[in-house]
């Protein structure tokens, strides 16, 4: 992530954000056996292919992550050790038995477990943190889930790499 910083004022650009997943800003607390299976499985079908994480910017105390999940894309129930704010730029969500769409959002606090689910056109959201640093803990601990989300990754593969992020329709 290439920002302009100075702890009290910092300009940062999509362009030059870091893959999330590189940032090494996110730990993960062990997973059990059945998350680790079902981890594996899902890579191998082409979960990867369902989703954009990009870092914008990070500081002590404070993130921002553009998240770009693909239709249906199954994201498992889980919780960080931080607070999260979303905000939905493009697409929609389910959660719980809300939907959710642009210009909506939702917080969910410190080690509150959650899942949601993107709509047809996937969704494309911030994700504000209240750390540069956090871990995530799967909470599917569950075959059920891991046999329905690989499910899901085999039909949706194919089509993931149609989609376009939901903002630039």
């Amino acid at each position: 992530m290439k920002a302009s910083f100075d702890p009290k004022f910092a300009l940062f650009r999509f362009a030059d954000a870091e893959d999330f997943e590189q940032s090494g800003v996110m730990s993960t607390t062990p997973p059990s056996a059945v998350e680790i299976d079902g981890s594996v499985k899902l890579a191998e079908a082409g979960y990867a292919a369902g989703h954009q994480l990009k870092l914008l910017f990070a500081m002590p105390g404070m993130s921002l992550t553009h998240v770009w999940f693909k239709s249906s894309f199954p994201l498992p129930r889980h919780s960080h050790d931080a607070d999260c704010l979303y905000y939905i730029i493009a697409g929609s969500v389910r959660i719980g038995a809300e939907k959710l769409g642009p210009g909506d959002g939702f917080y969910v606090g410190n080690e509150v477990p959650y899942t949601y689910t993107p709509g047809d056109d996937g969704v494309e959201l911030l994700e504000f943190r209240t750390s540069n640093a956090f871990a995530i803990k799967m909470l599917a601990d569950n075959p059920a889930f891991w046999e329905k989300a690989l499910e899901t990754v085999r039909g949706k593969h194919g089509d993931w790499d149609k989609e376009v992020v939901p903002s630039s329709k």
